[in-house]
């Protein structure tokens, strides 16, 4: 007979958050086994003074918060859980979650001994009881790698190499959380489809897995041309009005923004930097990013 070791807990199978730089934006990505769960905690979650919004990408569920503390008016059906509090540290990031009933269960043991966790502080729950936890976390910026230009009309796909190359630069310093493939405008001298591909890590080791990653690429790469841009940072927007000319149209590589701030680094140069560029700022935005625009949409 088959046997539940712990019936009533779901564990998360990972959870890491991303900070801004001046600790006043923190994302929370929860990786979710029970899909149920996730899309309950989103519909409520957002209703907490901290978190500014919800969205599900893929297998994850992500809170935008900002940070500090509230105090939560939990009711039963109408605002059930929620995230309490936010706290960001030098090297850590808090999280503070608390729940009634089965929410209570979800806020207390379900999170608290989930991947990533450095360590928890939880009540009981179950039944009917009030429960949370608060857990630490590491605290990660957002690398975003963009890249084209991998493959020749003979061989290779610039989707799959990027895909498999992030897997491989994963470990206990990075997650890779995302890939988006970015379709351009169909160029003359494209391979077939014309697309590029971001690739989003959460990481405290940027520089360590920007070379992993180009260490990769240029050892696999079957083109003369390939192009990879890094963007280390919370928000890429600054790049979009770059993307979205590159989704409308042939676009030169000097037109690519000269970020002061170093937040933006170019590790190769081919001609495939423009897409690689242009694919950052559509990170998780698969809608958008897989439009064929015609140049005037």
């Amino acid at each position: 007979m088959v046997k539940l070791s712990d019936p009533y807990t779901i564990r998360y199978p990972q959870i890491t958050a991303l900070a801004s730089p001046d600790g006043r934006k923190v994302e929370v990505v929860e990786f979710f086994d029970c899909v149920g769960g996730a899309m309950w905690s989103g519909k409520h979650y957002p209703q907490s003074p901290v978190v500014e919004s919800a969205r599900n990408v893929g297998g994850t569920m992500r809170y935008l918060c900002r940070s500090g503390h509230a105090d939560l008016k939990l009711e039963g059906s109408k605002f059930p859980a929620g995230i309490s509090g936010v706290g960001v540290h030098e090297d850590e990031i808090e999280i503070s979650y608390l729940g009634i009933g089965g929410g209570g269960v979800g806020a207390a043991s379900c999170r608290s001994y989930a991947g990533g966790v450095i360590r928890c502080r939880t009540d009981p729950a179950g039944g009917g009881k009030q429960a949370g936890s608060t857990i630490w976390l590491p605290r990660r910026q957002r690398v975003l790698i963009g890249v084209d230009d991998t493959d020749t009309p003979e061989e290779g796909a610039t989707w799959t190499l990027s895909h498999n190359i992030a897997r491989a630069v994963e470990d206990e310093f990075s997650r890779y959380l995302s890939h988006t493939i970015v379709q351009l405008f169909p160029v003359p001298y494209r391979t077939k489809n014309c697309v590029s591909i971001v690739c989003e890590f959460a990481t405290s080791e940027p520089g360590r897995l920007i070379g992993a990653f180009q260490d990769l690429l240029g050892r696999y790469t079957l083109s003369d041309e390939t192009g990879m841009a890094a963007f280390t940072g919370f928000d890429p927007s600054e790049l979009r009005p770059f993307g979205e000319q590159v989704k409308r149209g042939e676009v030169e590589r000097t037109k690519i923004p000269r970020i002061c701030d170093g937040t933006l680094d170019i590790r190769m140069e081919g001609r495939g930097i423009i897409g690689a560029v242009a694919a950052i700022p559509f990170y998780t935005r698969y809608e958008e990013a897989l439009g064929l625009w015609n140049g005037t949409s």
